[in-house]
């Protein structure tokens, strides 16, 4: 069962927690055992699962990938201007692949699921797969 979401971000660069939506998803698939993809199809977005008690976590994440990959280099040739954003996006990732058991997202006690937004505000999409062992 494939489910799509639809989220608005706000900012340029974000981590949305979409920890409820992937758990809903797992709940309509009504698998009891098995893994749930979260993908995201765009090139300047990514999924990545971490910490979801600090929202300092989130802060520190985002500030790090501006040190790495600042908006502006005299080097950048993407016509568009967000090279940064692309890069982001690469150094995160596009998907994750996590456990479920017992009907439930295996996630560890402090780590939620978040959307990755480094080209925003957007109107984006990503897509849960649930599938069963």
């Amino acid at each position: 069962m494939l489910q799509n979401y639809h989220i608005r971000t706000a900012g340029r660069s974000q981590l949305v927690d979409i920890t409820p939506q992937v758990c809903a998803a797992v709940r309509a698939a009504g698998v009891t055992g098995g893994v749930a993809v979260v993908y995201c199809p765009h090139t300047t977005a990514g999924i990545t699962v971490n910490e979801g008690a600090d929202p300092a976590v989130s802060r520190d994440i985002l500030m790090r990938l501006d040190e790495l990959y600042p908006w502006e280099h005299s080097l950048y040739r993407h016509g568009e201007g967000n090279s940064a954003a692309h890069l982001k996006a690469s150094a995160v990732g596009a998907s994750q692949v996590i456990p479920v058991a017992d009907g439930e997202l295996l996630l560890g006690t402090w780590q939620a699921i978040y959307f990755c937004e480094f080209d925003g505000p957007r109107e984006r999409t990503f897509q849960v797969k649930v599938l069963s062992d």
